[in-house]
């Protein structure tokens, strides 16, 4: 058995000890780190010394980081862990909802809240904040961070806003994982193709020209296939905060997926005015990508103008990325207070636009909801498919409709609710 090599640092008795419960906290957090890594990093740290804080942040960060979205996870962790002599009461204010958006006097930055919870392990944020006293330095405190987790089909059923802090972050790697396929759109394009399927009377000829007139065989040709674009316009008003908080990560995740068979995917917010938020989703780091889009969207639970911001996307952004057969989703209650636009009109003008019109309403929760509103009443005919999205299951759906060109969803029953309510005296 091999004996144990004290570390020559004098002044932290326990470095090896705190670095390998910083590794977990790294691993928690979704970095890949094993036994290995930790021991290298304490060897590392004995080679390279505890001189300055800068070189053993340097020397962590050689041995721990190996991709560049890891960094942001990293830099919040350590500060929080090796820098701040207040970082558990500091972690427990992060571990409060973030993601409100630009009325927060201090947003949390890039994977700070991340590093929070990874640091605290699912603490609850209801506990008390330790009191400062007179306590030795050498007194350890001892947190019980267990929690009761939902199992993953109830969690999948769970509405996302009675959710708590861990089942939402919970929630967020199940939506981390989930895929949006779709199927390839035939093109009126044609292509050369091995197999004879369509003869191609040019090629055959030209062929035949080249070997002075002679007939060696036909030519064939297959229609070229493509892949549709993604458009989402998503609801970031006062009613639709969580639900699209929600949404954005699921929208990050399939935006960040290789092969899933989009084009591109474009995502824009709309509360009082419409944000593009197409750039911020490339991000790789979900955390990072967020907090800049909810930097750019002023107006995240703010008042609903659907109207206007319809009218604003129809007018500037139709042409940009509706081509090529785009299939859009729109996220929102239908709740408008938008008087000044035709409501009914901008939704047509988008439902022609599109292959393909999906309407996510987190309200279908309810088993007796109605189209009482005025502004649902407007929107609803001009929909392909009508659908919830409180929920992670609700999300998983959405494969199917996509696929399933026939799917309308609710639209069906709800229309002919309308209709009923309509024809009564």
């Amino acid at each position: 058995m091999a004996e144990y090599i004290p570390l020559e640092i004098p002044d932290t008795p326990r470095l090896a000890e705190n670095i390998i419960h910083f590794g977990r906290a790294l691993r928690r957090a979704g970095l890949p780190i094993g036994p290995g890594r930790v021991l290298d990093a304490i060897r590392a740290v004995e080679a390279a010394g505890f001189s300055k804080k800068e070189d053993f942040y340097w020397t962590l960060h050689a041995c721990f980081v190996n991709r560049p979205e890891h960094r942001a996870v990293f830099g919040q962790i350590f500060r929080l862990y090796w820098r701040d002599p207040r970082f558990l009461e500091h972690m427990m204010s992060m571990m409060l909802p973030a993601v409100r958006g630009v009325q927060e006097t201090k947003k949390a930055q890039a994977a700070e809240k991340r590093a929070a919870e990874a640091l605290l392990d699912g603490l609850s944020p209801e506990m008390p904040k330790p009191q400062e006293d007179d306590t030795d330095e050498d007194t350890l405190v001892e947190v019980d961070a267990s929690f009761t987790a939902s199992s993953s089909e109830k969690l999948k059923t769970l509405d996302f806003e009675q959710m708590s802090t861990a089942e939402i972050a919970a929630a967020k790697r199940m939506l981390a994982r989930l895929t949006l396929p779709v199927k390839p759109i035939a093109s009126r394009r044609m292509k050369a193709s091995l197999l004879p399927k369509r003869v191609d009377p040019k090629r055959t000829l030209r062929a035949s020209m080249r070997q002075g007139g002679e007939f060696d065989g036909l030519r064939y040709r297959e229609r070229r296939i493509r892949w549709p674009n993604l458009v989402v316009l998503c609801d970031i008003s006062g009613s639709m905060s969580q639900y699209s908080r929600m949404v954005l990560h699921f929208l990050h995740a399939v935006a960040n997926q290789k092969g899933n068979g989009w084009a591109r995917v474009h995502a824009f917010t709309f509360g009082t005015r419409l944000t593009n938020i197409t750039r911020h989703l490339k991000t790789r780091d979900v955390d990072a990508g967020l907090a800049a889009a909810g930097s750019e969207a002023q107006d995240w639970q703010g008042g609903t103008r659907i109207g206007g911001c319809l009218h604003a996307f129809n007018r500037d952004w139709t042409r940009r990325v509706m081509g090529q057969g785009a299939v859009v989703m729109l996220i929102t209650d239908g709740l408008d207070r938008d008087p000044d636009h035709d409501l009914g009109r901008e939704m047509q003008r988008l439902h022609l636009s599109s292959k393909r019109l999906i309407w996510l309403n987190p309200l279908l929760r309810w088993d007796g909801f109605t189209p009482q509103a005025t502004g649902i009443k407007s929107m609803l005919p001009h929909v392909d498919s009508f659908r919830a999205s409180h929920s992670i299951s609700s999300l998983e759906d959405l494969a199917n409709v996509i696929s399933n060109p026939n799917d309308t969803g609710e639209k069906d029953r709800l229309m002919q609710l309308m209709r009923q309510h309509a024809s009564e005296p």
